[in-house]
Order: structure tokens, then sequence, then C-alpha cells
């Protein structure tokens, strides 16, 4: 199946700007939620979001067909190329964005300098777990129709996909329900009212029908992985699982945080993003070639030993293994906020890694 690539959705024009940025939204959200909480760092950047495959703008060639992960990837690969020239981007992708991100990062490593997840997966089943619209298409006859039905009524009014989307933040007087907030959601709620709603269903299929599991291990970008531990929609048991079999990755447990990082704790994830994207810059990384099978135990320590050794004069601390979000802290820029801190850090082998809480 052949895809246009995705239109571009502009979120910083300084085209002088070394650093490139891609963002890609989540499941039935919209490119203009990133008007509102695309981090500070992409804002002073050359930066734009991408929509999700059959989600307004983008439109599937073939109206409800599932698209295959290999034409997903290079639709995107097409549209980087296209908007910047073919240079190197730092991909930002939320949740399902974040899927498509490391699918991208695995089958164009040319096009990636790095890669940050926020509530992601990579696995469209979460390993065995199916959200309520993949279980509605799934029904015989009737799924299309029950699920048209369904999309239909969430997104009828703003009351009605707010109350919808409520589950996606884990404390309920969050900003989530500030004035800036219900703003964004009621642009991204018009965004889907003119989509067709048989080319998010096939979205979804795409989605459910792939797994990154077995490929993870041959991403060679640095990643960056944001985890809420309350978060309500993917587990975060997959998300730690997703850095387990990551080779170049750096892991940040949010307390009391869900879905949305960037709502919830928008000032300590902008932080936590901007010190990571400096390090990369910093340091002057290149796009590198997929690896062909995990980097041995002293290539992982080579290069996550130059990423740590980076961020030290922002007065990071580390711990050497996976632990619960009560026992790691991390802190950056300034020192006056906390995070949970967890790095695969290069004294461990993987087989040394704790398994805590992985469901592995």
């Amino acid at each position: 199946m052949t895809l246009t690539p995705p239109p571009a959705h502009w979120i910083g024009s300084n085209e002088t700007s070394e650093q490139k940025f891609v963002l890609i939204h989540g499941m039935v959200m919209a490119p203009a939620f990133w008007e509102v909480y695309a981090p500070a760092t992409v804002r002073d950047g050359h930066s734009l979001a991408y929509p999700l495959p059959g989600h307004h703008p983008w439109k599937l060639d073939q109206p409800g067909q599932p698209p295959q992960a290999r034409d997903v990837a290079r639709a995107y690969a097409q549209a980087i190329r296209r908007d910047f020239g073919g240079r190197p981007v730092h991909l930002i992708g939320h949740s399902t964005g974040g899927f498509v991100a490391l699918l991208i990062a695995r089958n164009f490593p040319e096009l990636v300098r790095s890669v940050v997840l926020i509530g992601a997966f990579a696995c469209g089943r979460f390993e065995g777990q199916e959200r309520l619209a993949a279980r509605l298409l799934r029904v015989p006859r009737v799924g299309p129709f029950l699920f048209r039905q369904f999309f239909n009524r969430w997104i009828a009014t703003p009351e009605q996909f707010r109350w919808g989307s409520i589950e996606c933040v884990y404390d309920k007087d969050c900003p989530w329900q500030d004035d800036k907030a219900t703003d964004a959601m009621e642009e991204v709620r018009r965004e889907l009212a003119r989509a067709r709603p048989e080319d998010i269903a096939a979205c979804i299929r795409f989605m459910s029908a792939t797994s990154l599991l077995g490929e993870l291990h041959g991403i060679a970008a640095p990643i960056l992985n944001i985890v809420g531990d309350n978060d309500a929609i993917v587990p975060p048991a997959h998300q730690l699982r997703v850095s387990r079999l990551l080779t170049r990755v750096q892991t940040v447990i949010l307390k009391n945080c869900g879905h949305l990082p960037m709502v919830e704790q928008q000032e300590r994830t902008e932080g936590i993003i901007g010190s990571f994207i400096d390090t990369i810059e910093a340091l002057g990384l290149k796009p590198a070639e997929p690896l062909a099978k995990p980097r041995t135990r002293t290539a992982m320590a080579d290069a996550l030993g130059l990423l740590m050794a980076a961020t030290k004069p922002r007065e990071q601390t580390v711990v050497t293994r996976v632990q619960s979000p009560q026992n790691a802290r991390f802190h950056i820029g300034l020192g006056e906020a906390s995070y949970e801190y967890n790095s695969h850090r290069h004294s461990d082998s993987a087989v040394d890694r704790r398994t805590a809480d992985l469901g592995a």
C-alpha cells in the first residue's frame, strides 16, 4: 500500500537552528495538541508536527485499509526529507507517536539524531492488553459499525470528548482542567471531526497488528524514555520493558503522573527533554547505522558513559539499576525539582539489570 507523505504542521520556524524536531501525537489526537504542549526547546528550534496515518489532515490513499509498517515508516521518511532536506531530526513521540518514532528510527536511522518517548509502547497490544476501540473492531461483522458509533459519540461535544479523555491524567486537579488545556483539546476534537472514522480504525488495526519488541536492540539512536508511574493507558511495566530492550536509553519515571507528562508536569518534562537534547547537541552525535545485534557491554558503556558525563554540570545524580520511583532521584538544571530517574548504566549487563515491575 502506498502512503502519501504526511503534511507538516509547523511549530517552530527558526530555520537557522541546528536543532530539528519532529513531533508525533498519540492515537485520536492531532498535531494541534503540540501548539500548546511542545517543549520550550522545540519551540526555539526548527520544528513541526506530523499526524498519525488516517488522522486529519493525513487521509489514507485507500480509505479504511490498514497500512503496513514499512509503508508508514517510508512515508514519514519521505516527509522528513521533504521538510528538512534530509537533515537528521530529533523525534518526539507521545504514546502511539512514540511507537511510530521507534519504527522510523529502526528503518531510517540516517534521519534520526535521537528519540524522545513519552508514554510510549513498542507492541500494539501491550503484550496481550487491548484498548476498547481495538476490541470493538475485532467484533465479527458489526465491529466497524460499533467503532464508528463509539468514535462519533465520543467527539460529538466538547464535554463528552474531555470526559472521555480524563483517564489519561492521574491528578484530576492538574492543569488538564485549565483554560489552556480546554482550548487545546477542543481544537483536537475539531480536527478529529474532520477525519474519516474508517481511517482512524485502519490506523488502530495497523498499530494492533504490529510489534517492534524484537527489533528494539537494532535501534542505534540515543533514546530518552519518559514514563508516568501512574499511567493508566500504557502500562508502566511495558514502558520499562521497552527500555530494557533498547541499547542506548535513559529512562525517567515521573512520580504521581499519568499518560500526559507534558500536561501534568509540564515544567519538569520540558526540563528533562531540554537537558537530553542539549547533551546530544553538545556531543555532536551523528546518526548511526542500525545495529545488527545487541551491543556488547563495553560498547554500551562507551555510549552511555559519554551521555552521562556531558550532563554532570546539571547536578545530575544517577542510580545504577532500575529502581522504584521512591528510591531513584534525578536533579536537573538548577536542582529545584526532583525526578525519578532510572538509567540502564554501563556498569550493568543486560543479565544484571533488575526486572522487577517489568512483567517479564
